[in-house]
């Protein structure tokens, strides 16, 4: 029996909205193929937010021919693909991103698998929240720092002797967790009222830079040689999970150091 495509299609079957606030970010792609192969793999699954950061071909990449033969009847989705600047742009109002790598890194978000991670990005879509998977260039992947914007590190556990995945087939398989991941939101009522509000990627970003200031203000943080000390409360926080009250009440704290520091 396959798959049905299409959630309007299915009574019962989760509503547009929740697959809406999933995107799927390609990270300085260079082949035009693979652009429309990702969005032919998404649309099998139901979504249709595609988004370009920094593409090698620039935007014309929508259009090039290659691209629009491989999307093969995702027309509209790669149609409708949005190319921004930089990750930071294609991130913007994401509350849970998921960085995909083919490496593990000493530094950086907690690692998950990828069932995982798509289960916990369905609860973040149940509650209202934007997410996104994010995939690096077919050639370097994604840097250190592109990955540390992100809440969670997925490698795909394939084979050891051939792991070599291309990055359409890597969206394709995220892609179907990530469907799993809403049905199964939809069916548990993950939705449900008087949920405490999630913090929003920008939320956690905005009071790491407070926090940040505050550690300085105290001399606990040597701007001149910072270490890895908020690399590692990122990933501290990232494990977390925060809501949006926890997140004032840690920038409240900073706002006092800052003040009593000031006054002194």
């Amino acid at each position: 029996m396959s798959l049905p495509l299409h959630p309007e299609a299915t009574p019962g079957a989760v509503p547009n909205l929740l697959f809406d606030r999933f995107r799927f970010v390609l990270n300085e792609t260079s082949h035009p193929g693979n652009v429309g192969s990702a969005a032919r793999a998404i649309k099998t699954m139901g979504f249709g937010r595609l988004v370009l950061a920094a593409p090698k071909a620039g935007a014309d990449v929508l259009r090039d021919p290659e691209a629009v033969a491989l999307a093969s009847g995702a027309d509209d989705v790669l149609a409708a693909a949005l190319v921004v600047p930089d990750l930071e742009s294609a991130l913007k109002g994401v509350s849970w991103a998921v960085a995909l790598s083919a490496r593990t890194r000493e530094y950086g978000p907690p690692n998950a698998e990828p069932r995982v991670s798509a289960a916990l990005a369905g609860q973040h879509a149940a509650a209202g929240e934007a997410v996104a998977f994010v995939f690096g260039s077919e050639r370097t992947g994604l840097a250190n720092a592109d990955v540390e914007r992100c809440n969670a590190l997925v490698h795909i556990p394939a084979n050891p002797a051939y792991s070599s995945l291309n990055l359409s087939q890597a969206v394709q398989l995220i892609a179907y967790e990530a469907r799993l991941a809403c049905l199964d939101a939809e069916t548990s009522g993950a939705a449900a009222a008087g949920q405490d509000a999630l913090a929003t990627r920008d939320d956690v970003e905005g009071m790491l830079s407070h926090l940040e200031r505050a550690l300085v203000e105290l001399d606990f943080l040597d701007p001149d040689n910072p270490k890895k000390l908020m690399t590692r409360l990122r990933r501290l926080f990232a494990k977390s999970h925060l809501e949006r009250e926890e997140v004032n009440i840690l920038r409240g704290i900073s706002k006092h150091i800052l003040e009593r520091k000031t006054r002194r």
